[in-house]
């Protein structure tokens, strides 16, 4: 995956920091509509820090529900995008699911 640099699971549906899972956006995604979605997610996420920086409450909390909007969009929160019926593990302990065994080895090395 280009750009992360960290820990990929094997199907390709997570990346791991500091032990947690946090998904990975939907890959059937059109390229120009992924690009749509990161540019309003980036756009977002400066808009909460300028309205945390102007203590805007009210503008502060309509950029979170724009970011969340971006990244249900993107696949990254809301349904999941596999249709094979596991389970959505995002925001889980590692060690805690069935990648466990997987990210022991990719820590070790191996």
């Amino acid at each position: 995956m280009a750009g992360i640099k960290h820990p990929v699971t094997p199907d390709g549906r997570y990346f791991v920091v500091k032990g947690k899972l946090w998904r990975l956006s939907n890959p059937a995604l059109e390229p120009g509509e992924k690009a749509r979605l990161v540019k309003a997610l980036m756009y977002a996420r400066r808009a909460v820090k300028a309205a945390k920086g102007a203590g805007d409450r009210d503008a502060e909390l309509e950029a979170h529900r724009s970011v969340d909007d971006a990244k249900r969009g993107l696949g990254e929160r809301g349904p999941v995008w596999w249709d094979d019926g596991a389970p959505d593990l995002n925001r889980h302990d590692v060690k805690d699911t069935p990648y466990a065994d997987w990210y022991s080895r990719v820590r070790r090395g191996s």
